[in-house]
């Protein structure tokens, strides 16, 4: 046998998904190892690389009893955002967070680097609004707990900034009511993810009234084609946006659900930075 592969792109940025080119010969098996720790026997598969790094891809091509070995490095570089990943059994979904909120980007960061929100439900669910979680009493909550009121012990001040709206797929933090919040303070680590619906321009001309606020043609394009809440605009501090995973939003607000909006079946999460 004789091992030898190609692939797209001598760099890519992370979270980087390649596409190997299997161009060995007379050979009956295959081993992979992307370098990272994970392994593959697909003779052309694709590999998701989450993390930067300089990655030495090892490729074994078997016949009988021979073996040949190819080997290539690839460059993954480091994302010019400040990104992460939310994982769920229903998918991931990859989030990029604002430069324009950096006190709330960096503090889902440097959460999500600590492993804060690993093993954390999403606890309300709402089809047809939104996915909330981030609450530290949801790990391993029993069925009938509460849930909504923890934190890290610690709120931010609101970003309110008039070009970040509820669109679909926003990230945004939850908060205490204005009664006992007038500041509009947000949770220093419960969030929620939009899903929402689409509005009519009629629609969004009584919000823009209610609220005193005018949309830019850019924004009310989304609203009236991807949905949102705009009703919750300046309410509440929107930090990020889901790139890539829409559909997952979808899947998880499907989900049957109980007292509280709480899903009957735990759906956990994992968030981990891509760097």
């Amino acid at each position: 046998p004789l091992a030898d592969f190609s692939y797209e792109g001598e760099r890519a940025t992370a979270p980087a998904l390649i596409t190997f080119e299997n161009r060995s010969k007379n050979a009956e098996q295959f081993e992979w190892d992307f370098g990272d720790g994970n392994f593959s026997n697909d003779p052309t598969p694709t590999h998701r690389y989450r993390s930067s790094g300089n990655y030495e891809v090892v490729l074994q091509a078997r016949k009988g009893r021979k073996t040949s070995v190819a080997r290539k490095r690839i460059q993954i570089t480091q994302p010019l955002d400040c990104m992460v990943e939310i994982e769920t059994e229903f998918g991931t979904m990859l989030v990029k967070l604002y430069n324009a909120t950096p006190k709330h980007r960096d503090n889902f960061f440097q959460l999500a680097q600590k492993g804060f929100y690993d093993s954390l439900l999403f606890h309300r669910v709402i089809e047809g609004f939104m996915i909330q979680g981030g609450d530290p009493e949801s790990r391993h909550a029993g069925p009938h707990q509460m849930l909504g009121r923890g934190g890290p012990g610690y709120t931010l001040p609101a970003e309110f900034v008039d070009s970040l709206i509820h669109v679909k797929g926003a990230v945004a933090a939850a908060r205490l009511g204005d009664a006992v919040n007038p500041e509009k303070k947000s949770s220093g680590s419960q969030f929620y993810i939009v899903q929402g619906k689409v509005y009519t321009d009629e629609e969004l001309d009584r919000i823009e009234a209610q609220k005193g606020i005018r949309y830019s043609p850019e924004q009310r394009k989304a609203y009236t084609t991807i949905g949102g809440t705009p009703f919750l605009d300046r309410e509440y501090t929107v930090f990020g946006i889901v790139v890539e995973g829409l559909d997952v939003i979808d899947r998880i607000a499907a989900q049957p659900v109980g007292q509280g909006n709480r899903p009957l079946k735990d759906i956990i999460m994992k968030v981990r930075p891509v760097q």
